[in-house]
């Protein structure tokens, strides 16, 4: 039989090792030297690096490669023109943390409504307070969700249990769903703005100055998409002016944020530990691989494939 060549992280023998196929021939790598050492063996390759440059490396050496698969959604960070160029199949992590992200989401709206933060501090001074620093309700209130992709879909699910009346922007459109055209025009009658849309040239800035303008006075948007989604420095100033509700930050332009930036003192920031608020991503991420393998060795479409032409 012959086989087919992969070089994949030795951190996922354990959870799949047992479950590949006789038909592929893998060798492991432990460290981004090893990788881009294996990478020149490999038709279907793995190398997720939180260091871009070692990313990189690993992909461009990785010359005979067919098919790229990595836990992460965003894709900013892949060399897009060399795959696409090369022509191999980018599979991403789309959809991996989506629920895990989709209750922090829900964590967020909640903890802000009920002034949950005011009440931890009033417990670290051992105080007893009197009233709830926090009356809002999510009941009979109005989100839009700008993307309604994998974590979009969650979101919605969770919040409308909530009695949320959402509103969900996709760029196919569908039953339900407002097209990328119609929602600014909309904006005035939303309580909260959750933006969970990808990061690509067409969505750099989608909420500036304008759609601030344009929101309720005590709307409060939730960000945990990216940071370059919102054109911080007019958010900065709409929140100082008291012309939004609040901002719920769990992205950042830079990450890390400087300690300096004021956006500390005017915004609710997580870090970006929305995805990270969990301990199955990676057992998530194996299972679809193993999943896509059949597919790949059937000669069927892989899922989720990035699409080159818009960027995820």
């Amino acid at each position: 039989m012959t086989q087919t060549p992969a070089v994949l992280p030795a951190m996922l023998r354990p959870l799949i090792g047992a479950k590949l196929p006789d038909w592929l021939q893998v060798q492991w790598y432990d460290n981004r030297h090893q990788a881009v050492d294996l990478a020149p063996q490999a038709e279907i390759g793995w190398f997720d690096f939180f260091d871009r440059a070692a990313m990189h490396d690993a992909i461009t050496a990785a010359s005979q490669l067919k098919w790229l698969n990595s836990i992460f959604a965003g894709v900013e960070q892949f060399p897009l023109a060399l795959l696409q160029e090369r022509g191999v199949q980018l599979t991403n992590g789309a959809g991996i943390n989506a629920v895990p992200i989709a209750e922090y989401v829900v964590m967020l709206m909640l903890s802000h409504a009920k002034g949950y933060r005011d009440v931890v501090r009033a417990q670290d001074r051992h105080e007893w307070l009197k009233d709830s620093p926090g009356t809002r309700e999510l009941f009979g209130s109005k989100a839009l969700i700008l993307g309604y992709g994998g974590i979009g879909r969650e979101i919605a699910v969770r919040l409308e249990a909530f009695g949320v009346a959402v509103s969900k922007v996709s760029r196919s459109g569908g039953a339900g769903v407002l097209s990328p055209d119609a929602w600014r025009t909309e904006l005035g009658a939303f309580d909260w703005v959750v933006i969970a849309v990808p990061a690509t040239p067409e969505t750099v800035g989608m909420i500036g100055a304008a759609e601030l303008a344009a929101m309720k006075h005590d709307a409060v948007v939730v960000n945990i998409a990216r940071g370059s989604v919102i054109d911080q420095a007019a958010l900065l100033a709409a929140l100082q002016a008291g012309a939004i509700g609040g901002a719920l930050l769990d992205v950042t332009t830079p990450e890390p944020l400087p300690a300096e930036d004021p956006l500390w003192d005017n915004a609710e920031i997580t870090m970006h530990l929305s995805g990270r608020a969990q301990s199955l991503a990676m057992v998530r991420a194996g299972e679809r691989f193993v999943a896509n393998l059949d597919r790949y060795h059937r000669g069927e479409p892989l899922e989720p494939l990035v699409d080159y032409t818009h960027g995820y």
